[in-house]
């Protein structure tokens, strides 16, 4: 499960605003991209809190409503489907996770992306792969990246 191991060792290192980046649609290549930036309090309790894909459509529901009520600061951010067409599905992505950061109402200090790369961002950072099972804000990123293209 995954837990706030990783941002407490930010905030240790004198981070403060410790930022989860996750995408959902990029598998399908159908309709957008959706990306999601989360700001989760460290101390925050979210029982069921885990990586999107292991979690049901009604689960994943309630999750969304608890996260957007307990999060200090969330974005959705999106890659339409003429920039995957033009750009490429990777590079929207990319572009989707910036406007999330960059529609948070909280400037973060450290950003967290779920996968193995981490790049275009001019705030400190690193990619986490497999994060979504592993860090609690990058899991919530992924339920709000999730929900909000289900929804779509």
């Amino acid at each position: 499960m995954p837990d706030f191991s990783i941002e407490k060792q930010k905030i240790e290192a004198g981070y403060k605003y410790i930022c989860g980046i996750d995408e959902a649609g990029r598998g399908p290549l159908c309709g957008p991209v959706v990306a999601a930036a989360c700001i989760l309090p460290v101390d925050v309790d979210i029982p069921r809190l885990n990586d999107s894909k292991k979690l049901s459509p009604k689960v994943r529901l309630e999750l969304f409503e608890q996260i957007k009520e307990k999060s200090i600061a969330y974005s959705i951010g999106y890659g339409d489907v003429k920039e995957i067409d033009k750009i490429n599905i990777l590079e929207a992505t990319l572009l989707a996770m910036r406007r999330a950061v960059e529609g948070l109402e909280i400037d973060p200090d450290y950003l967290l992306v779920d996968g193995n790369i981490f790049r275009d961002f001019d705030i400190h950072g690193e990619s986490v792969v497999k994060g979504d099972s592993v860090s609690a804000s990058i899991a919530a990123a992924s339920i709000l990246a999730k929900v909000t293209r289900d929804l779509l």
